[in-house]
C-alpha cells in the first residue's frame, strides 16, 4: 500500500507525514524527511525503474527484491511495517513493525533479509518512491552489498504491483481478522503469519500451488545441477 508521495507531474513534493485514511483521534505521526540520496527523487534527480527491464528475465530467488511499507490499526494507534520480499518466490525475507516512520523501519527489514540471503551483488532492490527508501542510510547500506536500486516511476503504483499484492493478502488474511491490543501483541501475531502461515503453509498458484519456502527448496537442486554443467 503506497503511503509515500503527493505531488505534479514534475516535480514530487513530499509531505511531512504519509497520508492515511484514518479517523482524526488515531493520526498518523508524522516523520521527518531523511536526507535524499537517490536522484531526481523528489528535487534530487530521475529515479531509474530497473525493474521494468528485468521483470521478464527473472528465473530465480535473488534477482529482484520488491518493498513496501503499510500501516496496521492498533487499538489506540497506528504502527506501521515494511517488507522485503523476493519477487520470484514471493517469500517474505525481512520485515520490521514500529511506531516510527523513519527509515530506521525499512532499515530494520532490509537487514534481516540480508542476514538470510546474503545476496550476491547486482540483485535489483525495487520500492516506491518513499522517503525512507531513498534516504542516505538506506541507499548506502544497498550500494554497500552491491544492490542495484529501482524506484517505481512517477505516479505509477503497478510499477510495484508484487508488493501491493502481498500488503492486500496480510490485511485481508491477518490483520483485517485481528483486533491487536499493543505493538508487542501485533509483532507476535503478525511475525506468526508471515514465519508460520504465510512463508510456510500458504499456497501459491504461480509456485506450482506451493508455499514460497517449499518452492525455494525446490529450486536448490536445479541450481546445483546447473553449477556441475557449468
Amino acid at each position: 500500500m503506497s503511503l509515500h508521495q503527493a505531488g505534479s507531474s514534475e516535480e514530487i513534493v513530499y509531505t511531512s507525514h504519509r497520508a492515511i485514511a484514518s479517523p482524526s483521534a488515531l493520526a498518523p505521526r508524522s516523520v521527518a524527511n531523511p536526507a535524499c540520496a537517490w536522484p531526481r527523487h523528489g528535487r534530487c534527480g530521475p529515479a531509474v525503474n530497473r525493474k521494468q527491464g528485468i521483470w521478464n528475465h527473472v528465473t530465480s530467488i535473488n534477482q529482484l527484491w520488491v518493498a513496501d511499507i503499510t500501516y496496521i490499526r492498533l487499538q489506540w494507534e497506528f504502527v506501521y511495517l515494511a517488507v522485503v520480499l523476493d519477487a520470484f518466490s514471493r517469500r517474505c525475507l525481512g520485515w520490521a513493525l514500529q511506531r516510527s516512520l523513519e527509515s530506521a523501519l525499512v532499515l530494520e527489514a532490509l537487514s534481516m533479509a540480508l542476514m538470510r540471503r546474503r545476496p550476491r551483488p547486482g540483485l535489483v532492490h525495487h520500492s516506491d518512491r518513499g522517503v525512507q527508501y531513498a534516504s542516505r542510510d538506506y541507499t548506502t547500506q544497498l550500494e554497500q552489498h552491491g544492490i542495484r536500486i529501482s524506484m517505481s516511476r512517477l505516479a505509477t503504483p503497478y510499477d510495484n504491483a508484487r508488493a501491493e499484492s502481498f500488503m492486500k493478502t496480510l490485511k485481508y488474511e491477518e490483520v483485517y481478522r485481528t483486533e491487536y491490543r499493543d505493538l508487542e501483541e501485533a509483532k507476535a501475531l503478525i511475525k506468526q503469519f508471515l514465519e508460520k502461515v504465510y512463508n510456510q503453509q500458504r499456497l501459491h498458484s504461480a509456485l506450482g500451488y506451493r508455499p514460497p519456502l517449499e518452492f525455494e527448496r525446490s529450486l536448490r537442486p536445479l541450481r546445483a545441477m546447473g553449477k556441475r554443467r557449468a
